[in-house]
């Protein structure tokens, strides 16, 4: 005795866009749902991705811009130790600076300069147009870094968020042909009944 190989099915993924007489009117709108939605998803990533990132380069590069380092001296000497628990910690600990502003007017505030920086110790502060002590702008590199994960983020966000639409869309169509062969069943079971004998 011969055995017969199994067959294998192969799925085909574009049955809806072929000709078939088994074809609904639904298949076709579902297609084109599934379609719309994976280009419409996928644009939307790249589209709303590249205008966050652009916009966080662009705020970046304008705070660069509005600041400026200036050459401050610190007026006590700073503690031998950080404090701990403070959170993030670069290692640095504040102490007074002195500086003149762009207007020529001499201003103090808070930096942060190594631990044991004796009085007198040349240290850079970030200033506005003011004169007055800011913190310092991102580098280049975490500028870079803020740039692409967020363009990173808002393209995986917005991509998510138009196919879960599309596929809640698709999700509808799909209940409302489940409901119509319901209704069509209601409908021809009876008959089938009767055709094939009362075992249908």
């Amino acid at each position: 005795m011969t055995r017969t190989p199994p067959m294998t099915v192969t799925r085909d993924r574009l049955w809806r866009w072929r000709r078939n007489p088994l074809r609904r009117h639904s298949d076709i709108v579902e297609g084109w749902v599934v379609l719309a939605t994976w280009i419409l998803a996928l644009l939307g990533a790249v589209l709303g991705g590249w205008a966050a990132a652009h916009s966080v380069d662009s705020t970046l590069t304008a705070r660069r811009a509005q600041v400026h380092a200036v050459s401050a001296v610190l007026t006590d000497g700073a503690v031998k130790t950080p404090a701990a628990g403070s959170g993030y910690d670069d290692g640095r600990v504040w102490a007074t600076a002195r500086w003149t502003g762009p207007d020529g007017k001499v201003h103090m505030d808070r930096a942060k300069v190594l631990p044991g920086a004796p009085a007198g110790t040349q240290v850079t502060v970030w200033t506005d147009r003011t004169g007055r002590a800011v913190p310092a702008p991102a580098s280049a590199a975490e500028a870079m870094l803020q740039t692409v994960l967020t363009g990173a983020l808002v393209a995986q966000v917005t991509g998510t968020t138009v196919w879960a639409g599309g596929w809640l869309v698709r999700n509808a169509l799909v209940r409302r042909r489940l409901a119509e062969w319901d209704e069509e069943w209601k409908r021809v079971g009876p008959e089938w009944r009767n055709y094939s004998g009362g075992r249908g």
